[in-house]
């Protein structure tokens, strides 16, 4: 208890001094949230790969999928939160190479890819390559303040809802469409068929076509504002419920089967964009010479 000093010829009163509540500096947990699902989804690309290596295909290639989903959580609850910042976007490019890279390019080539030895190992490093590629091209493209990073220049407003490329869950799901064909057919008894998608050949193919789509400058949709029209809304609920119901029933059938309408979709997204793009040029009228110059 602090007394305060007297004046001289006061009388016995005092005044007790007001006690200081000490303020504790950091951050709110709120923001902590984003960063502590990106932290999530880098372990589990981790124990992906550790169950890799025990032979164990199925939790490894759920855990993908789980970091796929936890990937789309974390910056809409950033933005949500106001909790966005650059350690923020640098540590989410880290985790999702780990686990869109190099993850599943080290499950593919312990499940199939070893069998062809050092040529192998050339699709699965590629694919990684690529993949790291993607991100520092979506990194370069962030604004860092007032002095933009160097990279390509600012979309224009109709592109905005596209990615360039194909984005790293979409291209880590597409690479690990033979794994998920493969445990489907295993299911369903078809051994030839698992064994056929399971063939080196055609892996390595696929993850070379993967690895060009990440890197390319492909127009795909983002569907961050993707709006729907109103007729088609109630299709497009009754068709992600049909999809919910096949996901619990044949988990595997469901993700290749969203491989394989990704790919369906892109060239509508290509048509898309360049339908947005032939617009937006029309709109911008040419200024030419006045009649008095």
């Amino acid at each position: 208890m602090n007394i305060s000093s007297r004046p001289p010829g006061a009388g016995g009163r005092f005044r007790l001094a007001a006690r200081q509540r000490p303020r504790f500096q950091g951050q709110s947990f709120n923001r902590l949230i984003p960063n502590i699902l990106t932290l999530l989804g880098l372990c589990a690309g981790l124990m992906a790969m550790r169950f890799a290596l025990d032979g164990r295909w199925e939790p490894a290639a759920g855990l993908i999928i789980l970091a796929g989903a936890i990937d789309g959580l974390d910056g809409r609850l950033a933005r949500l939160l106001k909790a966005t910042s650059r350690f923020g976007a640098e540590f989410d490019s880290l985790a999702d190479f780990l686990s869109f890279g190099v993850a599943p390019a080290m499950i593919l080539y312990l499940w199939t890819m070893h069998d062809y030895r050092g040529l192998g190992f050339v699709p699965c490093v590629m694919f990684a390559v690529c993949m790291a590629l993607r991100l520092a091209r979506f990194n370069a493209s962030i604004d860092a303040g007032p002095v933009p990073l160097p990279g390509p220049p600012p979309k224009a407003a109709f592109a905005q809802s596209f990615f360039t490329g194909v984005p790293a869950p979409a291209g880590a799901v597409l690479g690990m469409f033979p794994i998920f064909a493969s445990l489907a057919f295993q299911g369903w008894g078809w051994n030839g068929m698992a064994d056929a998608v399971r063939h080196p050949a055609f892996v390595g193919l696929l993850l070379i076509a993967v690895a060009l789509a990440l890197v390319s400058t492909l127009p795909t949709w983002s569907f961050k504002n993707f709006k729907v029209r109103r007729e088609y809304v109630l299709p497009l609920l009754l068709s992600i419920g049909a999809y919910a119901a096949l996901l619990v029933s044949e988990p595997w059938a469901a993700l290749a089967a969203a491989g394989l309408i990704y790919c369906a979709m892109l060239p509508f997204s290509f048509r898309s964009y360049l339908r947005l793009k032939r617009e937006a040029e029309e709109m911008i009228q040419p200024i030419g010479p006045t009649a008095d110059s």
